[in-house]
């Protein structure tokens, strides 16, 4: 009986453990995948086209981190563009870093990023807000970064406008 009981405890832990990691892997990709945003890109005469980019897939041998489409800064604003899709996953932030360009091994968490917030959607159209005072000549690219697992998701590099 007490070996029962003790396999019934090991059984169980694991079986729950199990479940909860297969649970923060398959979340993203059946609830929150067909979530598009749609936030319109600042259109104000004071805004002005500061730099622009394109989200690049960053390690071409790893089918599930991903990233396209454009990116435009702003005064004020990153506005990640319409054709914008990343693949789905825990906690995406949206960072500037200033490096260039941004791969798979460079140590994000060494750098002086500058962290605009968690990402919305894994499509579409978003805008995240610059913060005030910043000197965006620094930061040489917009990136997708996994917080939970510190995995490079996808990175743009900047061209700035003269």
């Amino acid at each position: 009986m007490k070996r029962f009981a003790i396999a019934f405890v090991i059984g169980g832990s694991l079986g729950i453990g199990l479940g909860f990691a297969a649970g923060i892997f398959v979340y993203p990709y059946v609830f929150l995948a067909d979530i598009v945003a749609s936030e319109q890109a600042p259109h104000t005469d004071a805004t002005k086209i500061v730099a622009t980019g394109r989200f690049i897939h960053a390690n071409p041998s790893d089918p599930i981190h991903y990233g396209k489409g454009s990116v435009t800064v702003y005064d004020d604003v990153v506005h990640l563009s319409g054709d914008f899709e990343v693949g789905p996953g825990p906690k995406f932030h949206v960072y500037l870093v200033p490096l260039a360009p941004v791969t798979p091994s460079t140590e994000i968490d060494k750098t002086m990023y500058v962290d605009l917030g968690r990402l919305r959607a894994f499509k579409g159209s978003q805008n995240y807000a610059i913060p005030e005072g910043l000197k965006l000549e620094k930061y040489k690219s917009v990136i997708i970064w996994c917080e939970h697992f510190s995995v490079l998701i996808s990175p743009a590099s900047l061209e700035f406008d003269t």
